[in-house]
């Protein structure tokens, strides 16, 4: 009950103030200072999956995951600065991370991946949350479900994430956190604690209008940034 409060209290408390202060951005104002940083010694690394040319899947509606995505993955970003948090993020634009040589699609994709993997690995102590969107070919199927690698180093985090988005967006689905498939190629290639988050499927037509909308983008962005500072306070209370 403690934990399912606090996670609740943080998903409410991180969409007003960051409401507060995009107002505060909208007035003329000076946005806030950052508080002192968390989490010293590690890095927590943001991706926005897909991006420029590879737009990823795409909804019924025709909007591209890539651009749902990096929405999320920007307002995270907003509301981990407020606590101090400076994440790194793969993209904050819509682009693709691939070199200047790639000139196919497809030669792109692949350069895109090796140089997201390269990226995070690059950083020392990292975390990597990835922001994805699902899709199938039946309509029915709904509900964000979270995916790890790395076996026991990232599955408190999933597990943890997977609770709060159950908790504060979606008491009905009772999706558990899974594996990463052998196939998703910047999961399988980095080393650090990772997940992949699909945060809901753009074939359900009532979910994929939900994703599209900013006030639930929000709302998906606090309850990921609630479970990365839960797991932060777990760890330090448990060394």
């Amino acid at each position: 009950m403690k934990r399912k409060l606090l996670s609740w209290l943080l998903v409410a408390v991180l969409a007003a103030v960051t409401w507060t202060q995009m107002a505060a951005q909208r007035a003329g104002e000076s946005s806030a200072a950052f508080l002192p940083a968390r989490c010293a010694g590690q890095s927590l690394v943001l991706d926005a999956g897909h991006g420029g040319e590879d737009g990823g899947a795409v909804s019924l509606s025709g909007a591209a995951e890539s651009g749902i995505n990096l929405a999320i993955v920007l307002r995270m970003d907003q509301l981990l600065g407020l606590y101090g948090v400076a994440p790194v993020l793969l993209r904050s634009e819509d682009i693709s991370l691939h070199d200047s040589t790639a000139q196919t699609l497809r030669e792109k994709k692949v350069s895109d991946l090796h140089n997201r993997a390269a990226a995070v690995e690059a950083q020392e102590n990292a975390t990597l949350i990835s922001v994805h969107q699902n899709i199938f070919q039946s309509p029915k199927y709904h509900g964000a479900q979270v995916f790890y690698s790395n076996g026991e180093l990232s599955l408190p985090l999933a597990q943890l994430t997977q609770n709060i988005l159950r908790e504060s967006l979606d008491p009905e689905n009772h999706r558990e956190p899974k594996p990463i498939p052998d196939n998703v190629y910047l999961m399988n290639h980095i080393t650090c604690r990772a997940i992949l988050v699909e945060c809901g499927f753009l074939s359900n037509p009532e979910e994929d209008q939900r994703l599209q909308s900013e006030a639930y983008q929000l709302q998906l962005a606090a309850a990921l940034t609630a479970s990365w500072l839960q797991f932060q306070e777990t760890e330090s209370s448990a060394a």
